[in-house]
């Protein structure tokens, strides 16, 4: 028989060896949290309209269809702390419109876009803005993350496309899937038939 000691012993480990079973590892950060919020965003400047001009993202169906992408625009508009984002590209030749809202997330300039079901929802965070020339945008579904840069005008300069790779590095991506969209052929407007609310799913 075991000495009382080497028993008593055993048994002040055997509490602390299973509430250490029990302990999970805390879940990896997402890709999205260690992202910057650009500083004191002002939703009212950010209202207006913005074109498309690049994308960095991993997408494979963005990868087999680049030689086929869109001149893209959008229109921001503030409801409360949400944003109201209305998107004009051509399907097939014919201009559609897709509203979305971009829902206020815990911090200011964070925000969630909702699909149908929690698998389809989208962190969206402004990581830098000028308001009056470009806008860096990153959106993560998943742990995938893809950064888009948005100009008031369909170029942007040197200088920010510059600070658009810069953001694009920074998240582990590369010029490999940076993609950049036509600068004519946008879409003003859609009719009644060619709109996509995506607010009331």
């Amino acid at each position: 028989m075991a000495p009382l000691a080497t028993l008593l012993f055993l048994a002040l480990l055997l509490p602390v060896s299973q509430g250490q079973k029990r302990r999970r590892p805390p879940p990896p950060e997402s890709p999205i949290e260690k992202v910057a919020i650009q500083e004191n965003l002002s939703l009212p400047q950010f209202t207006g309209k913005w074109f498309l001009v690049g994308m960095a993202s991993r997408c494979s169906h963005l990868a087999e269809h680049s030689h086929r992408l869109e001149a893209t625009a959008l229109v921001v508009a503030v409801e409360g702390q949400s944003l109201a984002i209305s998107t004009f590209r051509k399907l097939d030749g014919i201009c559609w419109e897709i509203k979305q809202h971009y829902l206020p997330a815990k911090a200011h300039g964070r925000f969630l876009l909702k699909g149908r079901g929690y698998s389809s929802k989208v962190d969206v965070v402004v990581g830098e803005t000028d308001y009056s020339s470009y806008s860096i945008l990153y959106y993560q579904k998943g742990r995938s993350i893809s950064v888009k840069l948005y100009g008031r005008a369909g170029r942007v300069s040197d200088a920010v496309a510059d600070r658009f790779e810069q953001h694009v590095r920074a998240v582990g991506l590369n010029e490999d899937v940076t993609y950049y969209f036509p600068t004519y052929g946008f879409c003003d407007s859609a009719d009644e038939f060619h709109i996509l609310d995506e607010t009331k799913l």
